[in-house]
């Protein structure tokens, strides 16, 4: 019988502090790194905790904007963007060598993420700050986006990206946070969502369309009120269905 493999993420490192319970049941994780949320002492503790589940470790880089939790479009240069970026992967690179652990990826958050698939402009800047992990790191990127065509074109390896617990406009963006249905919080309707994702390479949307869509990771985020009822229930529920975690 024909199985299916998909990586599991989760967006952490960000204040909830659940990160012990969720890991178990994911085989990535994309870390804040001091943009939208999280500091030293922060990234030190994902980090021991991500090598003690022997899970992926992504570094999770934001517009510099604890504020707004990196989920505003905000006012900056795009030298000053590529500056924050850089330092920002630069104090997770300490930690990782300091805990002798491997960067796996690189997954933009909020915003910044939401900006880069539609914004060339703004996806070279983002390219730009990672030239140095081109060679030796995966990003991160949603499937049909503006960044991902240019980080192919730049020579990056990508992984297409698909958020299991966010409804998805028929544009492939994400339903805005200000609607109602934008997160799917129910873990039953969540393994509906993300299972023609994984097996037929389509999503359906709120408006009943069926959109062609392809994920190599899902993200649960971290910050969902019920990410680990969802994730205790895909643990039970996909294999059953013949998927099992690429870890």
């Amino acid at each position: 019988m024909k199985g299916w493999k998909i990586d599991i993420s989760c967006d952490v490192g960000e204040g909830v502090g659940n990160e012990a319970l969720l890991f178990p049941h994911i085989s990535s994780c994309n870390i804040a790194c001091g943009g939208h949320a999280g500091d030293r002492g922060t990234m030190t503790d994902v980090v021991l905790l991500a090598k003690k589940h022997k899970i992926k470790i992504g570094a999770h880089p934001s517009y510099p904007d604890k504020a707004n939790f990196g989920r505003e479009v905000i006012n900056i240069s795009g030298a000053m963007l590529k500056e924050s970026i850089e330092q920002q992967l630069a104090d997770f690179d300490e930690v990782l060598t300091a805990e002798d652990c491997t960067l796996h990826h690189i997954k933009a958050h909020g915003a910044l993420y939401n900006q880069t698939a539609k914004d060339a402009r703004l996806a070279r800047v983002y390219l730009e700050s990672l030239e140095g992990y081109r060679d030796q790191t995966l990003l991160y990127v949603p499937f049909g986006s503006i960044i991902a065509q240019m980080a192919v074109d730049l020579g990056f390896s990508i992984w297409h990206e698909a958020f299991a617990d966010r409804n998805y406009m028929e544009d492939l963006s994400l339903v805005p946070r200000k609607e109602r249905n934008a997160v799917i919080e129910e873990p039953e309707k969540v393994l509906e969502h993300i299972l023609p994702i994984i097996k037929e390479d389509t999503v359906l949307t709120p408006t009943g369309k069926i959109k062609k869509i392809k994920a190599n990771t899902l993200c649960v985020h971290g910050d969902t009120p019920s990410a680990l009822e969802i994730l205790m229930y895909l643990s039970k529920e996909l294999p059953k269905h013949q998927v099992q975690l690429q870890k």
